[in-house]
């Protein structure tokens, strides 16, 4: 990009205010800061949000969340899903001027639209979800670096929305406010039952003897999502994908006798698969029948 357009582009050095310095809120914030802008004032209710603060937002003063959105010119509402609705309106009941602020939220589920009691009083409403786990660690910070940002905003504010993300380090990636609920669907859907799904593997993996299931397990599904972030469906393996009906047999057989919760879990999933690879012409007609008879029973 050319350094004029980079810089006509920037959003001008802002003071920012976090209601809700939770492991999200402390992060944003941080990488804010590291962009240049000043973090004014937090909301903070529980000692860890306080001594997250403390480390991550040092200077930020500690206050009621009016006075947060009164001390800054781009205020990050990083609270629970649930929550947004009623502490937007709530914002606006308590008669806290919001007029010509910035206005961001960090749900996946919501878009601009959550923040309509606040966008009716005149505030310029953003949606701003990095696409990330966040740990409360330290490296939660350098995780921004490349990742993606969902993006949602009115049409006007969509550049300052991006830069902002840009600032971060991060990927803009614009999603339709009628869309969110579909994005976030598949994010949580990939990356949170990901994390029971090996968690569940590992566990199945002590019973079966392993002593060091994530070492056996690391190389396996690294190429595992490899695979599928390269090629799709067309990175399918095993008994599924081949068709061994006995195979899946015995395998839901076993897990029914030691883990009947994750014999649900893997028929359903293995029904899945067996439709995908079969759209996809990698399984045979015939050996789906035979699978499909297997995982009805």
């Amino acid at each position: 990009m050319d350094p004029t357009e980079e810089t006509r582009q920037r959003p001008a050095r802002l003071a920012i205010g976090v209601i809700g310095a939770g492991r999200v809120g402390s992060v944003l914030g941080a990488a804010l800061r590291r962009a240049g802008h000043e973090v004014v004032a937090v909301s903070a209710v529980s000692d860890a949000s306080r001594d997250r603060a403390a480390e991550r937002l040092p200077g930020a003063r500690v206050c009621e969340p009016a006075d947060v959105v009164s001390a800054a010119d781009l205020v990050l509402l990083t609270v629970p899903d649930d929550v947004l609705d009623p502490l937007a309106r709530g914002l606006v009941g308590t008669g806290t001027r919001v007029e010509g602020k910035l206005v961001a939220h960090a749900s996946g589920r919501y878009g601009y639209g959550v923040l309509a009691p606040l966008t009716e009083a005149g505030a310029l409403p953003l949606a701003l979800h990095p696409v990330m786990t966040f740990t409360g660690r330290p490296e939660d910070i350098d995780r921004l670096a490349n990742c993606s940002f969902g993006v949602t905003a009115p049409e006007p504010l969509r550049p300052i929305a991006e830069a902002l993300v840009v600032e971060m380090g991060a990927e803009p990636v614009w999603i339709a406010e009628e869309r969110r609920a579909l994005y976030h669907a598949a994010l949580a859907g990939g990356a949170n039952h990901l994390v029971t799904l090996v968690a569940e593997s590992a566990a199945l993996l002590g019973e079966a003897g392993v002593d060091q299931p994530a070492r056996m397990l690391g190389p396996l599904l690294g190429a595992a999502l490899d695979n599928a972030l390269r090629l799709g469906v067309g990175g399918l393996s095993g008994p599924v994908v081949r068709g061994d009906a006995g195979t899946v047999a015995e395998h839901i057989a076993e897990l029914r006798a030691h883990s009947p919760e994750s014999a649900a879990a893997y028929v359903a999933l293995a029904r899945l698969t067996a439709d995908r690879a079969l759209a996809a012409g990698l399984l045979k007609p015939q050996d789906a029948e035979r699978l499909l008879d297997v995982l009805q029973t």
